[in-house]
């Protein structure tokens, strides 16, 4: 055993080098070249550009590709008439950002779709004060399909320095001797209750891999280089050498709940992970998603490749003197301090000290260098 193969077996590479001028281009947001990027670097695999109409139109009925591959979150470009009717024509397209041309797109298919039927196929709701129903709604109504050659990646910047790609960590897992490796998404920084869910994977697999999400998330979520500084400090202080990896994952939030618990899950195999720990709600947003829905969608996803980790709810118990769950702990709520993500903020906007119970001084004191941790 060692790490996971490829989603579809193989490890997709759109990178390089022909530069091609005088295209006609359409310029991209940030959020959107990164993903053209993890479509490049294979990090999206088996994708190698743009969903077809017939790839589209299955993963919103039913969260798979056409030749049934488990696919749940269509990456997609959409356009408006004008420039659909433009890149018809000009079948090879160059991708831009700030006037820079960084990616072709082979144009094979420009199509329509029902706005309505993808937020409730993807998000399971159709209310626009969900951030992905509302992103949904106010797309352009064409879609174009294709494949894309990758040609410049974006010019280095602090950030970017943990971002890795799938061919790096699967080098790192082989060096470092791990067979079995445990992928941890987040959008947070790590509160202890975390930590003990890392730990508890350590406890029975070679390897951690901590994957945090670095992209557009909504307002009231940690900034990225805080999320960075944090998991730096915490895994210098509190992790075995050896046994933890920390890398970037470049992409946004859609917060869709079950269905981005699938694509977190395919993203991370694609790194090399053999399995991945799923959390409470995991990428769920306000109350849309029932709090074990990201862990019941598996049971219809048995050939993903990857093996889920559940682990109930941590909190420390003062009568058992550890942290503990419900699995393993008898006593009431009175004897629990819950660890709370929501409690946590309003101690760090208020600067109170929270317990080391909830939070590692070394990871609040970062924490407390900004002015405000959070994205507005």
């Amino acid at each position: 055993m060692g790490p996971a193969q490829p989603h579809g077996g193989k490890l997709v590479n759109r990178i390089t080098n022909k530069s091609q001028n005088n295209l006609f281009s359409v310029q991209v947001n940030a959020d959107l070249a990164n993903d053209i990027e993890n479509i490049a670097d294979g990090i999206f695999s088996p994708l190698e550009g743009f969903l077809l109409k017939a790839d589209f139109d299955n993963v919103i009925k039913k969260g798979r590709l056409a030749n049934d591959l488990p696919w749940t979150i269509p990456i997609v470009l959409d356009v408006d008439k004008e420039t659909a009717t433009k890149m018809k024509d000009a079948k090879d397209v160059g991708l831009s950002v700030n006037g820079t041309n960084f990616a072709v797109l082979h144009v094979e298919e420009v199509y329509t779709f029902d706005k309505s039927l993808t937020a409730k196929g993807v998000y399971g709701t159709n209310d626009e004060k969900h951030p992905g129903v509302a992103k949904t709604m106010s797309m352009n109504e064409f879609l174009v399909g294709g494949k894309i050659d990758y040609i410049k990646r974006p010019d280095e910047t602090p950030i970017r320095r943990y971002r890795k790609t799938p061919r790096e960590t699967r080098e790192m897992f082989e060096k470092a001797g791990w067979k079995t490796i445990v992928g941890f998404q987040t959008r947070n920084v790590p509160h202890v209750a975390h930590e003990m869910l890392q730990k508890a994977s350590l406890n029975t697999h070679d390897g951690l891999f901590v994957n945090p999400l670095i992209g557009k998330k909504k307002s009231g979520d940690y900034k990225d280089e805080v999320i960075v500084s944090a998991y730096e400090t915490l895994i210098k202080h509190y992790y075995p050498q050896n046994r933890c990896n920390l890398a970037t994952l470049h992409t946004e939030m859609r917060y869709a709940g079950p269905k981005e618990a699938i694509h977190h899950s395919i993203m991370r195999k694609n790194f090399g992970c053999t399995n991945i720990i799923i959390g409470r709600d995991h990428a769920g947003v306000g109350s849309y998603y029932d709090p074990f829905a990201s862990q019941r969608i598996f049971d219809d996803y048995p050939d993903i490749g990857i093996e889920p980790i559940f682990y109930p709810a941590f909190f420390y118990c003062r009568k058992c003197l550890s942290f503990a769950s419900e699995r393993n702990c008898p006593h009431g709520q009175e004897f629990q301090e819950q660890l709370s993500g929501t409690k946590l903020r309003t101690m760090i906007l208020e600067k109170q000290s929270p317990s080391e119970y909830m939070i590692r001084p070394e990871v609040f004191k970062i924490l407390m260098n900004y002015d405000n941790p959070f994205v507005d």
